[in-house]
């Protein structure tokens, strides 16, 4: 059974995931031309949801509820595997942006449509494109939308949870904003790090309540451990 899946991934879904993620690139690049919000939101997240369709991974959301639509918020989630931004960018029902790696802009097609999107390049090479990187996220959270991070900075290697890093909650800190923790369970066990074969599964995408800046704000150390505390708590133990 698991071969003929191999057979189905390789030969049936991964031509018909090329072509749509060629059309979704397009799509996004020439539709944000006309209209940003709709075109760098909407056609990502169908192109999402299809390859977790066809794969036969579904996607469960908890706590939904707690998130208003025209609030912005930092996201924080953990990091498991590849189909973690499938299962956000397809199912989290939220207009955001990512901040994701500067080199992924060099992917052919998709890099552009990145940017034209208005996700986020995080450039580390010096202080003045890192300033720079935090001004162009100030300006994306504007009328209600949001950022998505991943804190640990990379897939997890054997599923447990890695340690987190500041710059995402700089981010609340400076503009004030409610940091929004979110559990992924499941994608570890779909798609590792180690692997480019898909096992069908479900992920459980887990939205805690925000946390909310203080009178004074938030206080950089106490919002790195309460966000990674609500993380960790829909986390099987062995994940932990």
């Amino acid at each position: 059974m698991r071969y003929l899946f191999c057979v189905y991934q390789w030969l049936i879904v991964l031509p018909i995931l090329t072509v749509a993620t060629f059309l979704c690139a397009v799509s996004t690049i020439v539709g944000c031309l006309i209209d940003k919000d709709w075109w760098s939101y909407y056609p990502p997240k169908w192109w999402s949801r299809l390859w977790c369709k066809l794969l036969f991974v579904k996607v469960e959301v908890r706590g939904q509820e707690k998130i208003h639509r025209k609030t912005s918020y930092v996201f924080v989630a953990n990091h498991q595997g590849a189909f973690d931004i499938f299962s956000i960018y397809g199912y989290l029902q939220h207009d955001f942006k990512w901040m994701m790696r500067k080199g992924l802009a060099k992917i052919p097609l998709v890099g552009y449509a990145c940017r034209s999107a208005g996700h986020i390049m995080v450039d580390r090479s010096s202080p003045e494109a890192l300033k720079q990187t935090m001004q162009t996220a100030k300006e994306r959270l504007q009328g209600g939308k949001s950022i998505v991070v991943f804190p640990e900075g990379r897939r997890t290697d054997d599923g447990r949870i890695q340690p987190f890093k500041n710059g995402a909650y700089r981010l609340a800190v400076d503009f004030g904003l409610p940091v929004v923790p979110i559990t992924i369970d499941g994608s570890y066990g779909v798609m590792p790090r180690s692997t480019y074969n898909v096992r069908p599964g479900k992920i459980i995408l887990t939205i805690h309540a925000p946390i909310q800046p203080g009178h004074n704000g938030h206080d950089l150390v106490e919002l790195v451990t309460a966000s990674r505390e609500a993380i960790i708590s829909a986390l099987p133990a062995e994940q932990r």
